[in-house]
Order: C-alpha cells, then structure tokens, then sequence
C-alpha cells in the first residue's frame, strides 16, 4: 500500500540532499506532488490482469488476434525514470478471446509498477497465457528510457526490444515470422 506521507517525506529529504531550500515558493508543493503522482503511477502494484482478462468471449474460429502500439510508460526501478514506448501482443485463441481494451489494460497493470523492460515482457505474455488460456502468445515491447537517453551513456532516441513467445509461437518459427511481417505494417 502507498503511504503518500513518507513519500513526501522521502522528496524533502531529496531536495535537501541536492542542497535545495525545501521552503523557497516552487518547491513548497513539491512534496505533496511527487506523493500524488507516485501514488498514480505505480497503482498498477494494486493491480492484477486478472481483472482484465478474465471476461472471456467464445470464438468460432482460432485465428490470430494483434493488437499492436499499445503506448506504455513505466518507471524503471534502478533509477526511478521513466521508460516508455510500445507493446504488441498476439495470441491465437483456443475457442476464447478478449475484449481487445483488456490486453492494453494489462500492460497497463505491469507497466503502472516499479519496473524493468525484460520483466514487464514476460509478465505480459505469462499473464496472457495463463488467462486466456491461448494455444500461444507473443510479445514485443520497444522502449526508450530515460536512464539510457537523459544520463549515463547519454544516447537519445536508442530503443530497447524485448520479446517474449509461449507456446505455439515459441513453437513455430513461421508463426514468429508472421507476427514480426504484421507489426511492420
């Protein structure tokens, strides 16, 4: 559970320590603001997919299902800065499928936690095959972040892309071929 007062707390100290007047007129709000944002975008540690992907719908054909550029931001957990980009997923459905809003929901609940890109990949993928149970899964996530772009090796504009295949698709290289033509597109 969040507690928005140390994290106040914890953004006084922070000012403090990079040698800020934690009183001065900009700053006076500061904490308060940082609570609140934090509180909003780590909510997904509330979460689970669960809530999303449970609501099934019966299908009377098993083909393919993209849904592709779901926009993420997420917060990285060795530096607390953002990265952010975007998620594909397919899956070919056994008999079921999902409203498609449910798969961007998902990304949200991994994305919306503390974070790294490799994991949030396959915490996607596994959360896909466990609910809706599909003969397969894909995932591809391409990000920047801002560790990488803002400070360290200072390289703007590199991407990161972490992939992730259950089942049919770990399975059958034509089907990995397939997904990688339809995210082109």
């Amino acid at each position: 559970m969040v507690d928005q007062n140390k994290i106040e707390e914890a953004v006084r100290l922070l000012l403090e320590g990079i040698g800020e007047d934690v009183n001065r007129e900009g700053l006076l709000d500061t904490p308060n603001r940082i609570a609140r944002m934090y509180v909003e975008i780590c909510r997904g540690m509330e979460e689970e997919p669960a809530e999303h992907l449970s609501k099934t719908f019966a299908v009377e054909k098993n083909e393919i299902v993209l849904e592709k550029n779901i926009t993420f931001y997420s917060t990285c957990e060795h530096h607390l800065m953002p990265f952010y980009g975007r998620v594909h997923i397919a899956y070919l459905p056994d008999g079921r499928v999902v409203g498609l809003s449910k798969l961007a929901r998902t990304v949200e609940v991994y994305a919306r936690r503390l974070q790294i890109q490799e994991k949030m990949t396959t915490q996607i993928a596994e959360a896909v095959m466990e609910y809706l149970q599909p003969q397969g899964v894909m995932v591809m996530v391409e990000a920047e972040h801002m560790c990488m772009t803002m400070r360290g090796a200072s390289k703007p504009g590199s991407k990161t892309v972490t992939t992730a295949a259950r089942g049919c698709f770990a399975e059958d290289p034509k089907l990995q071929q397939y997904f990688w033509e339809m995210t082109r597109r």
